[in-house]
């Protein structure tokens, strides 16, 4: 899916770290098709790494996510865009919550980091 691939190019753009991409499309009864997770070194970086998807999604597809919260403290921002959630982490707050353990039965692709 197209948005999938520029989401990951958004997060790999400002240096954000371990992406793991569930792809849910083969799962009865989710809230949508592709859970995109990945890790922010501070909550500067987190910010960063929401606008890069925002701006990219908006200038290369024309989308807009339906919800984006967290931003307040920048620990945990969840962005939606219907069938594609992504969630962005500090790295203790993504270790406590391990959301990848949710989707366990869903294929999941780890994307490597950028250098």
């Amino acid at each position: 899916m197209e948005l999938v691939k520029i989401i990951t190019e958004a997060i790999q753009e400002k240096k954000g770290s371990n992406i793991v991409v569930a792809d849910l499309t083969k799962i009865e009864g989710t809230i949508c098709r592709f859970f995109i997770i990945c890790t922010g070194n501070s909550p500067a970086q987190v910010e960063a790494i929401t606008e890069s998807i925002g701006d990219m999604a908006r200038e290369r597809l024309k989308e807009k996510p339906t919800h984006v919260v967290g931003l307040e403290n920048a620990q945990w921002v969840a962005m939606d865009y219907g069938d594609v959630l992504v969630h962005i982490f500090l790295p203790d707050v993504r270790e406590y919550y391990d959301l990848e353990h949710l989707w366990e039965d869903a294929p999941l692709e780890r994307i490597p980091d950028l250098d």
